[in-house]
């Protein structure tokens, strides 16, 4: 079984949006004979971008997985996501694979959203391999992408491909070890010839190969000698080296093509069979116990005790919930009992299932770097570790992006209130980042995500798997009223109508309070003018209408009320006259007392590369933003700021345009703080239309 594992390889394609991963992926599978027909983005027949949501934008938007065979390989692919609203996704499912493909663009180079995915790569521990993507296309040039690749991530990044012909002329490319070339014929059919090298790529072709046994050579100590000895190495060594480099991470080979014209993926498949580690190669997975106090490790064996990590969630309301697990050691089989240790509760399922793009077939058994799912567990989602009752290990769960872009949701119906929050929370499962709450003060439901299309997509999704309909629009901020002077007033209410009347009189003195402190009510009546039992009544009348203040309709804070005197009428007085009078007296009081508009101050951290460091402060300033300070990680700089929420309510496309896609940022509301005087007719205005609507 373990000869089994070692025929496993199990890999990640990433990249920035529209580099061409999903392109690359269909044509493998073509390739394989996993597919019978290229499948087409543009042409909406791709099998891994299969949701309605991905073929309407023609973009990848959840991770998809197939799992085929290559020349007796066991390949396992993970299409993930590149666009940054989807980038926790693409995080989540990274945990699938032993090894990562990361694609560049043969015109555009690597775009900086690469950079993000590249890092995930890291954290992970993950070998990578390059594939030069689009090498077709009209400017497409192949030593300015390397040299692009290198900068940005440096020298161990190196060609074990050159191109033949570039654009129009593109028509194969050559193994620089080797030296064969492979010729394409013209359509999409990945038919190839061997040939020899064409003498017009030997230049480039050699000095790549000089810097590749330079790289090999240097993996160990015996090599280095014979390679300064005698400046060369047999092809044996250098290819078991060059297998070694890669896993290790030492060296990141260079490959090239074009996934929509069907060239150069055979040879780049090749590679990926001979260089990406098996499981056997990442070696034992490290884990925690259920207590998490004690290292716990599992080796990526079949005999081994079972355990697996849950990478993706899939909510549909008429299959239930699929878990898509990758199988970390041990051995599953279908109709079996596992046990979830983060919640303790054991999971029974029935099929086991391989995932190929948007079909599943059953399995008999699945064992370690396999990614198979399971239906209708009641327990577990995405990042939970599944494993043996008998022998326990909890993996750790990673970090995600925290959520940065909010809107309202309403509903287009009236009563489906219920609807959405049920519908979203099914959503939420699968989508680790997306959070949803009511904001009591603004009573709206907010709902909160990576960002437009994020949302949009989440909209959408609820539309055709629930039915349900909403309307989407900017947040309200949450502005407060409070008091900056202090004075005394009466509030008097008076009836008569025939029989009974009506009579409560109450003197106030009001004056405002420190930040934060809310509503203060003091009782300092002496003599009885107002009768023990109507205090309340009046204390009740000022908390009732201190949600509504006189400026702008907002809710008072940061004061407080003596009642100090007032009258009564033995007959005509009542709670409710009381509660009436302490509500006009408040009125009264707030109208009189310079009342002033307060507004919620965030707190931010923007995490940016260095370059963009001028444009963000200058940026900042304009929202009225107040930088606490800055600090550097790495090529990063970190700005701590304060900015008014009301500034900041697109603030996450607008960062990802600043520094085209490279900046991040966290925010948390700090405090609330008095609004500049012009700006504050502006609010009390727009609240006042608002009302009369």
């Amino acid at each position: 079984m373990k000869e089994d594992v070692a025929t496993v390889r199990t890999f990640a394609i990433i990249s920035h949006g529209g580099a061409g991963k999903t392109s690359l992926a269909e044509a493998m599978l073509f390739d394989a004979g996993a597919t019978t027909r290229l499948g087409k983005v543009d042409e909406n027949s791709s099998v891994l971008d299969f949701e309605p949501e991905e073929v309407k934008r023609k973009t990848t938007i959840g991770s998809s997985v197939f799992t085929f065979t290559w020349k007796k390989q066991q390949f396992t692919l993970i299409d993930t996501p590149g666009d940054f609203n989807f980038i926790a996704e693409t995080k989540t499912s990274m945990q699938g694979g032993d090894g990562v493909v990361v694609l560049a663009d043969a015109v555009d180079g690597v775009r900086v959203q690469t950079e993000k995915v590249w890092e995930f790569a890291t954290e992970f521990g993950q070998p990578r391999m390059i594939f030069i993507n689009k090498m077709d296309r009209e400017r497409a040039d192949f030593a300015k992408a390397v040299m692009d690749i290198q900068n940005m991530f440096g020298k161990v990044c190196v060609p074990l491909q050159v191109p033949i012909g570039a654009a129009e002329s593109f028509k194969g490319v050559v193994d620089i070890l080797s030296g064969k070339a492979f010729i394409y014929g013209s359509g999409d059919s990945g038919k190839f010839e061997a040939a020899d090298m064409p003498a017009d790529v030997a230049d480039q072709a050699e000095q790549y190969r000089e810097a590749i046994v330079e790289h090999v050579a240097e993996s160990s100590d015996e090599l280095l000698e014979k390679y300064l000895e005698t400046g060369e190495l047999s092809p044996e060594e250098i290819k078991n080296a060059l297998r070694a480099s890669i896993i290790g991470g030492k060296l990141v080979p260079i490959a090239c093509g074009s996934g929509t014209g069907n060239i150069g993926i055979q040879p780049f498949m090749d590679l990926i069979a001979e260089c990406m580690p098996s499981p056997l190669d990442r070696g034992e997975i490290k884990g925690k116990n259920v207590k998490g106090d004690a290292e716990v490790t599992r080796q990526p064996d079949p005999g081994a005790p079972f355990s697996s990590l849950v990478i993706k969630t899939v909510s549909d309301p008429y299959a239930g919930r699929l878990s898509i697990l990758r199988i970390a050691s041990g051995t599953l089989e279908p109709d079996s009992t596992v046990l979830n240790p983060q919640k303790g509760a054991k999971e029974r399922f029935g099929q086991l299932l391989r995932l190929k793009g948007k079909n599943q077939e059953p399995v008999q058994s699945a064992g370690p770097g396999d990614i198979v799912a399971v239906a209708k567990l009641k327990e577990t989602v995405t990042q939970d570790t599944l494993c043996s009752e008998r022998d326990q290990i909890v993996f750790p769960a990673i970090e995600l992006p925290p959520a940065i872009y909010s809107l309202a949701v309403e509903p287009k119906s009236k009563g489906d209130e219920e609807k959405i929050f049920s519908s979203l929370s099914k959503l939420m499962e699968e989508d680790l980042t997306l959070k949803l709450e009511r904001n009591d003060e603004t009573r709206e439901m907010i709902l909160s995500g990576m960002g437009e299309i994020h949302i949009e997509t989440v909209v959408d999704k609820l539309r055709r798997k629930f039915g349900v309909e909403v309307n989407l629009k900017p947040p309200k901020v949450a502005y407060k009223e409070t008091i900056k002077g202090k004075v005394r007033v009466q509030g008097k209410y008076k009836k008569q109508s025939g029989g009974r009347g009506q009579y409560g009189d109450c003197w106030i003195e009001m004056e405002p309070l420190p930040k934060g402190e809310g509503f203060r009510f003091f009782d300092k009546i002496v003599g009885g003018v107002i009768p023990r039992q109507y205090i309340p009544a009046v204390e009740k009348g000022i908390a009732e209408a201190l949600n509504d203040g006189v400026l702008a309709g907002y809710p008072v804070v940061d004061f407080k009320v003596d009642l100090v005197d007032g009258s009564y009428h033995t007959v005509d007085s009542s709670e409710m006259a009381f509660k009436i009078a302490g509500s006009m007296a408040f009125k009264k009081a707030v109208a009189d007392a310079k009342p002033t508009l307060l507004e919620p101050i965030m707190e931010m951290e923007i995490t940016i590369p260095d370059e963009c460091m001028g444009d963000i402060i200058g940026d900042l300033n304009s929202r009225r933003g107040r930088v606490l300070g800055m600090e550097t990680k790495g090529n990063k700089q970190i700005v701590k700021a304060l900015v008014p929420q009301a500034e900041v309510l697109k603030y996450a496309p607008d960062l990802r345009s600043m520094t085209a896609g490279r900046g991040m940022f966290t925010m948390k509301f700090s405090h609330y703080e008095e609004v500049p005087g012009p700006l504050q007719e502006k609010i009390i205005e727009a609240a006042n239309k608002e009302k009369e609507k």
